[in-house]
């Protein structure tokens, strides 16, 4: 279908403001470009906590979202090409889906890129979420999930979970992910410019985050290379038609759901990448919301209907 027009008013904005594209930035700028003002009422939840926990490499910032009878917990990883994004950029995504589920959620500040190479960030993922599963804190199933480079490391804790058994899950939240090093595929060459992400960028954050091409294939770098997907938790993938990722995130979900993984797969017409985050701009960020929260209340809080 044609663009949504909320996403057009948010490129015609863009444009007005002459942001340049990544490729023309060094990791710090843009960093510094992409620094947001908090919402003026952001959603309520009961508490809010910030701790740093210990992992294997360094420890790990996380910001701890709570639940007042929360019986589940969300491990939420940023997106952000792996090299920008912090606590901040996805404050309000996490308290909406705490407040919507009624679960904690623990959202994860890993190390970035190129400061930390890979696998840097995935094993502070996986740290955090071995660390909810063995804390006397939380209880109850046990969720992980990001939106683009944090659905990357989404999927791959899901898998080192799965292989090193560190950690039971009982759903992934994957909003259009990362899951290839694959720049040649339908959807980067459709949209490859002109819709917030771009080929460039894509190719950028890769470089910077595994610069190495043949370390790329690696299975917890790139979950569609994974020779087996069998025994996953439940997911739900969520793409957008004008965005570059869209082909793998679909790509991942055929064959997650080939591995016998229960999967629901939403594609967002005329949306484009970081649509989700979008809440002020484009109304389908909402309605994204609220098929995440669906979704896992009805793996972390069942009770909660």
């Amino acid at each position: 279908m044609p663009l949504d027009a909320d996403a057009q008013g948010v490129l015609d904005l863009l444009a007005s403001q002459n942001v340049p594209d990544f490729t023309e930035l060094s990791p710090a700028e843009a960093r510094a470009l992409t620094l947001a003002p908090p919402p003026e009422v952001p959603t309520a939840v009961d508490e809010v906590e910030d701790r740093i926990i210990p992992g294997s490499e360094a420890d790990i910032p996380v910001r701890i979202y709570r639940a007042r009878g929360a019986t589940g917990t969300l491990a939420y990883f940023h997106g952000g090409g792996w090299v920008i994004g912090d606590l901040e950029s996805h404050d309000e995504s996490c308290r909406r889906l705490c407040a919507g589920t009624g679960a904690n959620v623990v959202a994860v500040d890993y190390r970035l890129a190129p400061e930390t190479r890979y696998p840097g960030a995935i094993n502070d993922c996986f740290d955090a979420t071995a660390w909810i599963a063995s804390s006397d804190e939380f209880s109850g199933p046990l969720a992980v999930g990001g939106d683009s480079a944090g659905g990357n490391l989404a999927a791959a804790t899901a898998l080192m979970a799965r292989d090193r058994g560190a950690a039971e899950l009982v759903f992934q939240l994957l909003v259009y992910p990362v899951t290839n090093a694959d720049f040649t595929t339908v959807s980067y060459r459709d949209n490859a410019e002109d819709y917030f992400l771009t080929r460039g960028a894509m190719q950028w954050f890769w470089d910077h985050y595994v610069p190495d091409a043949g370390t790329r294939a690696d299975p917890y770098c790139a979950p569609l290379r994974a020779p087996d997907l069998a025994a996953l938790p439940p997911a739900l993938v969520i793409t957008a038609e004008y965005d570059p990722l869209r082909d793998e995130g679909e790509a991942y979900a055929a064959a997650l759901e080939a591995a016998g993984v229960p999967v629901t797969l939403t594609r967002y017409p005329g949306q484009i990448h970081g649509f989700f985050g979008m809440y002020t701009a484009i109304a389908a960020a909402t309605r994204a919301t609220e098929q995440a929260i669906e979704a896992l209340r009805s793996h972390l809080t069942p009770h909660r209907g």
